[in-house]
């Protein structure tokens, strides 16, 4: 459909607990802006929709190739109404954020997780279950910021033109 403007923090949008997905063409719609806008963005590997203004429980990710996926990748997924059923495990790894394009920082994140969606139920690995978990608190509205133990300690600034 269309690439969207990513709205930055402070943006109160991205602080807001997002609403149960719509149905039909306008989930459609919505699942295209972000995929277009995931695509669009260099190194992206995921995006949830309150961070182009639909404050929507929809998010979208796709590994697909990436050098930090694991082998049982599954690629493309569009997470409609995504609930977090089991996490499990604990690692601390480095995450950005389209919203936050100026910062990276350590975030412990659940090394696996089980996620449930209108599709179906995703067992998200490794790096895939970071990127899963990243966005889907973009859903409930927090921010990597929000995972850190210490901004003093754990906030690095973003390298320029690294993502």
């Amino acid at each position: 459909m269309a690439v969207r403007d990513v709205l930055l923090y402070p943006d109160p949008v991205l602080k807001r607990v997002c609403t149960p997905a719509p149905e039909g063409a306008e989930l459609d719609a919505v699942i295209a802006d972000l995929t277009d806008t995931m695509r669009a963005s260099p190194g992206c590997v995921g995006i949830a929709a309150p961070q182009i203004g639909y404050e929507l429980r929809v998010a979208v990710i796709d590994l697909t190739g990436h050098r930090k996926a694991p082998e049982s990748v599954h690629g493309y997924v569009a997470l409609v109404d995504p609930e977090i059923v089991s996490q499990d495990g604990g690692e601390v790894g480095r995450e950005g954020c389209l919203s936050i394009p100026q910062l990276t920082a350590n975030v412990r994140r659940a090394t696996t997780a089980v996620v449930r969606t209108r599709d179906g139920e995703y067992t998200f690995e490794g790096f895939e279950a970071r990127c899963a978990l990243h966005e889907i608190d973009h859903l409930d509205g927090l921010l990597f910021l929000d995972r850190v133990d210490s901004l003093t300690r754990d906030v690095f600034p973003r390298k320029t033109g690294a993502r």
